[in-house]
């Protein structure tokens, strides 16, 4: 069944630091679009509401099958906005037909979500969204990508700001991420491969010039650009420490580094860099990232709305459109 885009999309954690960007994001794509912050405390949801515009509230508690939430409510999509240990937010959308977006699940642990899937894969469906910053990396590359005849080799670095690092939400998410699973997934020459230690990280030059040091991480962007490409060999790393604009003395950035390898239109073999930096740190990138695959999931942009099935962003979203929206927010991009 097809999502109702006359019902309003259910953002739950909609009052935290990213949740409320994304609410008011997507009220400026979408202006006429009803939608409910959804949340624990009733106060603080009520206040982005007033701040959103044209939305209202709802308390949620991810531990009833029904959300504590009304037996005639529906809604066209559901984002969740942090990990649900329940997934109870996931069934209930199953339940209703309505859309669902998650960004908090790691690479290791999509089992639980893909067994929903496969019970009911007819009732909704599921934007796996838990790329790095909402596929502001991954899509981004996959438009770069485009002008190479073929692909030998994926390379991203990104970096967080240790003073960037969310609010409550997303700091348990990342504690979890890093630390539950000693590796990281790895494709080399064709083969996955687990690494950690020294075999999982490497040294390259930031984005001012400097040496950076990187750690292997494994969010969902392996299995997208794997998907989408026939790339032999794709790495994603991460660096948590001081941005180059707070080395600066300026407020924190947050940072992506691509770096793309293959034979070009021309025929020839070639490497090409590409620096993405927004000065206001992730929760923007996070922010619009979500409200793209929000407006795509309910036909709102770039097609009709979406059948029911399993999902990763570049299956669904326009690489160059994405693109463009993040420059629209001030994401500066630079080709080296």
């Amino acid at each position: 069944m097809s999502t109702n885009t006359q019902q309003p999309v259910l953002i739950i954690g909609g009052s935290g630091l990213v949740g409320s960007q994304a609410a008011k994001m997507l009220r400026r794509l979408q202006p006429d679009l009803p939608i409910t912050i959804g949340g624990r405390d009733l106060a603080r949801a009520d206040a982005v509401a007033r701040e959103v515009g044209g939305a209202d509230t709802a308390r949620i508690d991810l531990e009833r099958p029904d959300l504590g939430l009304p037996a005639g409510k529906s809604f066209s999509a559901i984002a969740m906005f942090l990990k649900d240990d329940t997934l109870n937010s996931l069934r209930y959308a199953q339940a209703k037909g309505a859309a669902y977006l998650g960004i908090s699940t790691a690479l290791f642990e999509i089992g639980p979500e893909v067994g929903f899937y496969v019970a009911r894969p007819g009732s909704a469906p599921i934007l796996m969204d838990s790329l790095w910053l909402a596929g502001a990396a991954t899509l981004p590359a996959l438009h770069f990508a485009r002008e190479f005849r073929t692909l030998e080799a994926i390379e991203i670095a990104a970096v967080l700001d240790e003073e960037d690092l969310g609010g409550p939400a997303a700091y348990a998410d990342f504690e979890r991420m890093t630390k539950v699973a000693a590796s990281a997934l790895r494709l080399e020459d064709g083969k996955w491969r687990w690494v950690q230690g020294e075999d999982a990280a490497r040294t390259l030059v930031g984005v001012d010039g400097a040496e950076l040091r990187v750690q292997a991480y494994a969010p969902l962007d392996l299995m997208s650009l794997a998907g989408a490409t026939d790339a032999r060999s794709i790495r994603f790393d991460l660096a948590v420490g001081q941005s180059a604009t707070r080395k600066r003395g300026e407020p924190f950035s947050t940072e992506i580094i691509i770096e793309l390898v293959g034979q070009q239109r021309d025929g020839t073999t070639g490497r090409v860099r590409y620096e993405l930096v927004h000065p206001a740190g992730q929760a923007p990138v996070t922010a619009q990232g979500v409200a793209v695959g929000l407006e795509r999931l309910l036909g709102l942009a770039g097609g009709p709305p979406v059948a029911p099935g399993l999902y990763l962003p570049h299956v669904l979203i326009d690489p160059a459109y994405m693109v463009r929206r993040l420059e629209e927010i001030g994401t500066r991009i630079r080709r080296v």
